[in-house]
């Protein structure tokens, strides 16, 4: 079955599985499903989000042909909480992953464990976060453990910081390479979309940049060389940054003309995101912060300001999802699962207990997305401090200090505090996000 007969056998299946009902039948394609994030890429890294001094038109053309998500939430500020959660659909409190030492628990059901039963080919690219070892052993939970077929990358958070690596994991041995770090994956993922091409395939691509180490491919870098401020005279690391941000685009580019070449792209489900905001920490050697990579927000990584969380988003499905469409919707990357699920016609497992909510209905204008409170915490490495969503209002409290309330609609850099205005919506949200607090299972338990 192909063209517009298969098109809308498919869009059959797909209301219907979204209406409770049978998935597509086996001789229809599901939709190949690619997830890729980013590496502390701040919101306004990007063309789409407004960054002029560089280019990204290949991520620009994919939010042209597909939704810009305005208000698109990393799950946490920093890597492996927020990897954790969005995974696994679920709060950082409820995935077993709350500080950046944590390694996700085997017992958690990945995106990829969710789609494999669908006849789904999966992979895993790139960055791969894992933490301490399994309680009482020196084993790590394994991509390869958590429902991907292959994968491609990275483990270690440390060795996550280099650009050009000497060796990287295949499978689960090490192998030397050669190379730019993001051309690798991305190498990995065409032959991956070409050898499952036959089959629906769930693509997971974590690329590095524009994680911590600054520094991009020599010819990347001369694009830029001149036309940035710099932090620090004789050295051009702006344009070393600027050139990462250029390299994800142009990788995410020979992604698409792949999908193009092989006629998968409109059968191919697309969100593009990063893990957490742009830091302004010392590793980054003050380039983020002067390029005002978060702007217009207040905040980075390690912060629940919208800079920490407020991420750069964009779904695309040609013929599926509207383009040139813009949602000013608070949604959560731990809509992730139950979204992919419903674009897959898979079960999500109520025993799963995730927290995020699917999404197409309101991405395709057949329902909106139902009014819900979206909750952060962040409470290691010497920092307590919390957060909730609900509309336009965030709550925001930090140990010691009292409770601010923004409306990030109209003051998306949170300079304006309104507690004193709205004091029953501060209570109300502060009672919640205290219930939510208390829903965290005891250690063990």
């Amino acid at each position: 079955m192909h063209g517009f007969a298969r098109r809308m056998a498919w869009a059959i299946g797909l209301t219907a599985a979204m209406a409770g009902g049978s998935t597509a039948s086996a001789s229809d394609r599901r939709p190949n499903i690619i997830l890729v994030v980013a590496d502390d890429l701040g919101w306004g890294d990007v063309g789409f989000n407004g960054r002029t001094e560089w280019s990204t038109p290949r991520l620009d053309r994919l939010a042209r042909e597909g939704i810009v998500l305005n208000r698109c939430y990393a799950p946490a500020p920093i890597c492996a909480p927020s990897r954790g959660a969005y995974l696994t659909g679920k709060f950082t409190i409820h995935s077993g992953v709350s500080k950046n030492s944590d390694d996700l628990p085997s017992e958690q059901t990945t995106i990829a464990e969710a789609l494999r039963p669908s006849g789904y080919a999966t992979a895993a690219f790139g960055k791969w976060h894992h933490g301490r070892p399994k309680p009482g052993t020196r084993e790590y939970v394994h991509p390869l453990d958590q429902g991907f077929d292959e994968f491609y990358g990275f483990t270690d958070a440390t060795a996550a910081w280099e650009k050009d690596p000497k060796q990287l994991w295949k499978g689960r041995e090490r192998v030397p390479v050669d190379g730019y770090a993001d051309d690798l994956f991305t190498d990995q993922a065409l032959d991956f979309v070409d050898r499952r091409r036959d089959q629906p395939f769930f693509l997971y691509l974590a690329y590095t940049a524009t994680h911590f180490t600054i520094a991009a491919p020599p010819d990347e870098v001369a694009k830029h060389v001149g036309k940035l401020p710099e932090p620090r005279e004789g050295q051009d690391l702006s344009a070393h940054y600027a050139g990462m941000v250029t390299r994800l685009d142009a990788n995410v580019g020979r992604v698409l003309d792949r999908l193009d070449v092989l006629g998968l792209r409109e059968d191919t489900l697309i969100v593009f995101t990063s893990d957490n905001g742009a830091t302004f920490e010392s590793g980054n050697l003050g380039v983020s912060a002067l390029l005002d990579g978060n702007r217009p927000f207040r905040g980075q990584k390690r912060t629940l300001w919208e800079g920490g969380i407020r991420v750069p988003g964009v779904a695309s499905w040609p013929g599926r999802l509207p383009a040139g469409t813009v949602s000013s919707v608070p949604i959560s990357l731990i809509d992730l699962l139950p979204t992919f699920a419903a674009a897959a016609g898979a079960t999500v497992d109520p025993s799963w207990n995730i927290d995020g909510a699917n999404l197409l209905p309101s991405w395709q204008g057949h329902e909106s997305l139902k009014a819900r409170k979206l909750f952060w915490e962040w409470r290691a490495e010497g920092s307590d401090q919390v957060a909730a969503i609900e509309g336009d209002y965030k709550l925001v409290v930090t140990r010691g200090g009292k409770p601010e309330l923004y409306n990030v609609t109209n003051d998306p850099a949170e300079r304006r505090d309104v507690a004193a205005e709205r004091p029953d919506l501060v209570t109300a949200l502060k009672r919640e996000l205290d219930a939510w607090l208390r829903s965290e299972p005891s250690p063990g338990g």
